[in-house]
């Protein structure tokens, strides 16, 4: 198993979020959390998944000089793609509001991508999840925003929380990734960097 696999090895997870956390531990992988602040601007021109995938390798660059051998840095990054354009996490409630407004009755894209890096290799994969919502009430989003804490989550809510128990209709991908890690990627991609 992967837990054995992985005994002479550190992983660094570079993620502040509480479900990335408990994902590692639900897998089974023992891991330190090391986090650097950094701004996460990227360059306009990107589009979907090539923006997660610099965000995640953005992420990874103020370790990689540190990093010694038998070490694996995790760093990832998530945002909702609707109507072709990114939506990060709201900074006011009012955001918020808009961003679940703008989600409500529509399909859009829950992109993630995951990088790994060591001291000698880095790879990015990503995993995409297209998610349905119906038709939410002003007073359901109110609801879930007063309730809840969307400030922290890409395109203002969390699939395991309230408003997705009520609004989401369908699915098609990894349930997973939509909470915040594609976890299948993530154990094939230390299964193959520590069989390489």
């Amino acid at each position: 198993m992967l837990k054995e696999k992985l005994e002479n090895y550190r992983i660094i997870l570079a993620s502040g979020s509480p479900r990335r956390h408990q994902f590692l531990k639900d897998l089974e992988i023992p891991f330190i959390i090391d986090v650097k602040k950094i701004k996460e601007d990227y360059p306009s021109h990107l589009r979907y998944s090539q923006i997660t995938d610099y965000l995640a390798e953005l992420k990874a660059e103020v370790f990689t000089h540190n990093l010694k051998d038998k070490e694996i840095l995790i760093t990832s990054d998530t945002i909702v793609w609707h109507e072709d354009k990114a939506l990060g996490k709201p900074t006011t409630t009012s955001e918020a509001f808009e961003m679940l407004q703008s989600l409500s009755g529509k399909t859009h894209e829950v992109i993630t991508s995951v990088t790994f890096t060591t001291r000698d290799s880095q790879k990015t994969v990503n995993a995409i999840t297209k998610v349905s919502f119906r038709e939410l009430t002003k007073e359901e989003i109110d609801h879930y925003i007063l309730h809840f804490h969307p400030l922290d989550k890409a395109g203002a809510y969390g699939i395991q929380e309230w408003i997705g128990l009520i609004g989401i209709e369908r699915i098609e991908g990894s349930y997973f990734n939509v909470v915040g890690l594609p976890t299948h990627l993530v154990y094939q991609e230390l299964l193959n960097l520590v069989e390489a």
